[in-house]
């Protein structure tokens, strides 16, 4: 590893802390992805024998020790259990990011097949190794397309069961949790304007549509297209953005400038 430069050391060092793996795995992966640390991760863990190396009988323990004791499921107690384990708060994102890996299809709860599934998937058969992955988890919401299908799992995760549509508060509560990663700078108004004049749950096609918006659509609505296929409320969201002055000359330039 002499022969590296300083910058890619430090990436080796990083992927070998991350993944367990050897210097030569890491440099492996980290050469396939042109010395991008998530693509190397993704190399790695996409690799059978990351999967492979799990011991069904951890896996087993580590379900047991969060396994309701009612049900056959890891419920809300279980999940706050496994946070302090992993010292997350069960409101970081990064939980949202292990029940996609773990297709949950609850919020609050993971059935045994999804938590075990899951974490073999990761090559995770103990809490060292969970905690070990908790930054590659939150490395991934930096990848567009990986952020993509976290957010729009998130609406099939957040609704309640039987319901088609997502509730307001949660859908609000989501997106914040969300754009503050993405960094919107409208989703404080887009939040007040549903709370003002929508009141209602939020469709699916809202849901992703919305995501689309906020990508491609610049927060001074510069390129805003009144004749696109928007959902309606995104039509009034930004009838509504005009009409209370919102959007002035310059008034989102300083938010503009972190995307």
């Amino acid at each position: 590893m002499h022969k590296l430069g300083r910058g890619h050391r430090d990436k080796v060092q990083q992927f070998i802390a991350i993944t367990g793996a050897s210097e030569k795995v890491a440099l492996q992966a980290l050469k396939g992805s042109d010395w991008h640390l998530e693509g190397a991760f993704d190399v790695f863990y996409s690799q059978p024998q990351s999967k492979a190396s799990t011991d069904s009988r951890h896996l087993e323990e580590l379900y047991n020790r969060y396994k309701d004791p009612y049900v056959d499921m890891i419920m809300a107690d279980g999940i706050t259990l496994l946070c302090n384990d992993l010292q997350v708060d069960p409101q970081d994102i990064v939980m949202l990011v292990v029940s996609w890996h773990m297709k949950a299809a609850t919020m609050c709860e993971f059935s045994k097949q999804e938590f075990i599934g899951g974490l073999q998937a990761l090559g995770i058969d103990s809490l060292e190794k969970f905690r070990e992955r908790i930054q590659f988890m939150r490395s991934e919401l930096k990848d567009e397309q990986k952020f993509r299908e976290i957010y729009n799992f998130a609406f099939g995760w957040a609704k309640e069961k039987g319901q088609k549509s997502l509730a307001l508060d949660t859908a609000i509560g989501m997106w914040q949790l969300l754009f503050a990663e993405k960094q919107w700078p409208l989703v404080d108004h887009w939040c007040q304007f549903l709370q003002a004049r929508h009141n209602k749950a939020i469709s699916r096609d809202t849901w992703s549509q919305l995501l689309e918006f906020a990508r491609t659509v610049d927060p001074m609505l510069s390129n805003y297209d009144a004749e696109g296929a928007w959902p309606y409320l995104i039509d009034e969201f930004v009838e509504y953005l005009n009409e209370n002055s919102i959007i002035q000359k310059g008034h989102l330039n300083e938010w503009s400038q972190k995307r």
